[in-house]
């Protein structure tokens, strides 16, 4: 397993940090973990898998949408 910090997630998904955190907090985004001591200052890391499996999913997404005739 992989852990991206938040510039490879930016790299990934080219949305601004602010906006990942609106997704996260509706439940559309993997969450993110937090390694460290647990206060303000840990550091926070996505799974890779995770978020790949939610790239793949918007791919899916669309392609249904242009499927349907």
């Amino acid at each position: 397993m992989r852990l991206l910090s938040k510039r490879q997630v930016l790299y990934l998904v080219p949305y601004s940090p602010q906006h990942i955190q609106r997704l996260e907090d509706l439940d559309r985004f993997p969450k993110r973990i937090k390694l460290g001591n647990g206060g303000r200052n840990a550091k926070a890391f996505w799974v890779e898998q995770e978020v790949l499996d939610w790239i793949q999913a918007q791919i899916d997404r669309r392609d249904e949408l242009t499927d349907t005739p």
